[in-house]
């Protein structure tokens, strides 16, 4: 038997699955890393969690599959974007931690480009707008915080990478330093027009080019594995972030058609082929993917909640409401409403089409009938809440309704949230019958690079649903249910904005040398 290897590398976890031709998984393997948190609004990763990981749970997907390297004609690698690292080209060693993409650290930077006025320019040449999101102020931070980086960054000592990059130069034991087109997208340092790094922008970051990676098409060769002695030589010829690979893997390859992914934030993407749009709404103009190095950039919008299932872990983790994530849906169908209780999870800032990185959760409505299961309902609401607000913005901006929204990623579980998605949507809302639709696409985009698969319209075939939601609300209640949302927002967004701090006592990295 034939198959492809996808490795998945999110943000709380590894995952691998090995994909038959047909497009069912044959073997899966995960593994959850550590959370870093030191100081507020700051989050890392250790990066050799997210290669360890990665390395234990590709031998053991194949392992329960019950094939050999011999059995996988190609690798798919898929990951959290945004995620920014910096390494010793000689050791491989990393000189910090990964800021993760829900990092807020750079919010002030991103205040000051703003003032100089360089916001336009990011905006018409990335798409992107100024936010500590994206990974270009993250490595600006790096440079300017971590002793004498920028100067050996300026000699070509450094590279810097997205977890795509990280990993590749793991697997391919320092011989790859490469990215893909969607993982450039988001790094606020790319011209979408031209598919390359841009000298502008690198010089309002004060980024030295020595230190980037080579940008290559998504479905291509990148190297083969050597680190790995299970899979060693293994091509690897499949690369996306997650969101872009989530796209692929759901067929939406026609202008128009959308996914949501519900994982530890939401990401809404809408297809708009060969089309560049300029989002006049606060959403994000992105590359969907490139198959091969001569074809053609293909675009989408995107928007980004930054809090979707991540604030049901904070429910199990941070409160203890729940003892396991899946409890959820069960907690939740305890009441019929949410009580009056809105609860907006800004604890990262707020997304699209908002873009306050300084907003911070609140939770509103609360009274003495209020029980656990109100807080929980309200939760999984609010993930349901920022779709809606980005979906509204996307349709705005595209000049056309939507006729109906795929939906992947691991909430896609959770009934209840998505019939109370459709409820606010007013179109259907479709569950694939493979839901792991990240890795598909990972493995699609690696499968087409060797003829594994034919064609998109071989893999658009794969495609299925499990189970479609349709409105059931009246009209009336869910724009009240709206107004309640806004107004919680609004209230949200007034809290004070509190002065900035200086690094708490025991901070990762030392301050900036004078």
């Amino acid at each position: 038997m034939s198959a492809v290897l996808a490795l998945d590398q999110g943000t709380t976890s590894s995952r691998a699955l090995v994909f038959s031709r047909d497009g069912t998984p044959l073997g899966v393997a995960q593994q959850e890393f550590a959370q870093h948190f030191p100081q507020p609004g700051w989050v890392e990763h250790d990066p050799a969690d997210l290669w360890e990981t990665t390395r234990r749970v590709a031998t053991a997907a194949v392992a329960e599959a019950n094939l050999a390297a011999a059995d996988l004609v190609a690798v798919g690698l898929t990951n959290q974007r945004e995620t920014t690292l910096l390494w010793d080209r000689k050791t491989g060693q990393p000189l910090a931690p990964a800021i993760v993409w829900q990092d807020r650290r750079t919010a002030a930077m991103c205040r000051l480009l703003q003032r100089r006025g360089l916001e336009p320019l990011f905006r018409r040449k990335t798409g992107l707008i100024l936010d500590p999101y994206f990974s270009g102020t993250k490595l600006a931070w790096l440079l300017d915080h971590v002793p004498g980086a920028r100067r050996r960054a300026q000699r070509g000592e450094l590279a810097f990478g997205t977890v795509d990059t990280w990993l590749l130069w793991q697997l391919t034991g320092g011989k790859v330093h490469a990215t893909d087109v969607t993982n450039a997208s988001r790094t606020l340092l790319f011209d979408l027009r031209t598919g390359q790094w841009d000298d502008a922008l690198l010089r309002a970051l004060r980024i030295p080019a020595e230190v980037l990676p080579e940008i290559r098409a998504s479905s291509g060769h990148f190297g083969e594995i050597t680190s790995i002695p299970a899979l060693k030589g293994l091509p690897i010829t499949g690369v996306a972030g997650d969101q872009h690979a989530a796209l692929f893997g759901q067929a939406c390859f026609r202008p128009g058609m959308a996914k949501n992914t519900y994982g530890t934030g939401c990401f809404l993407l809408l297809n708009t082929g060969t089309r560049l749009v300029h989002s006049k709404n606060r959403l994000l103009t992105t590359v969907a993917w490139k198959l091969g190095e001569k074809g053609p950039l293909k675009y989408a919008l995107e928007g980004s909640v930054f809090i979707g299932g991540a604030v049901v872990q904070w429910l199990r983790d941070g409160l203890g409401v729940i003892r396991r994530s899946g409890d959820i849906e069960a907690l939740v169908e305890k009441v019929a409403d949410n009580g009056g209780v809105y609860f907006v999870p800004a604890f990262t800032g707020l997304g699209a089409p908002h873009w306050d990185a300084d907003a911070r959760g609140a939770m509103f409505g609360l009274t003495r009938g209020t029980t656990a299961a109100h807080v929980g309902r309200a939760a999984v609401e609010s993930i349901a809440y920022q779709v809606a607000d980005l979906l509204a913005a996307m349709q705005a901006d595209a000049g056309r309704p939507l006729k109906e929204l795929r939906v992947d990623g691991g909430a896609t579980r959770n009934d209840a949230l998505l019939q109370f998605q459709s409820d606010l949507l007013r179109v259907p809302v479709i569950r694939p019958r493979t839901t792991e639709t990240t890795a598909l696409g990972a493995a699609f985009l690696a499968g087409l690079a060797v003829g594994f698969w034919k064609d998109q319209a071989e893999i658009a075939s794969l495609w299925s649903p499990d189970r479609t939601f349709r409105a059931k609300a009246r009209p009336a209640e869910v724009a009240r249910l709206r107004r309640g949302w806004d107004e919680a927002v609004r209230c949200t967004r007034s809290w004070s904005r509190p002065a900035e701090a200086p690094p708490a006592r025991g901070a990762s990295l030392p301050r900036r040398s004078r």
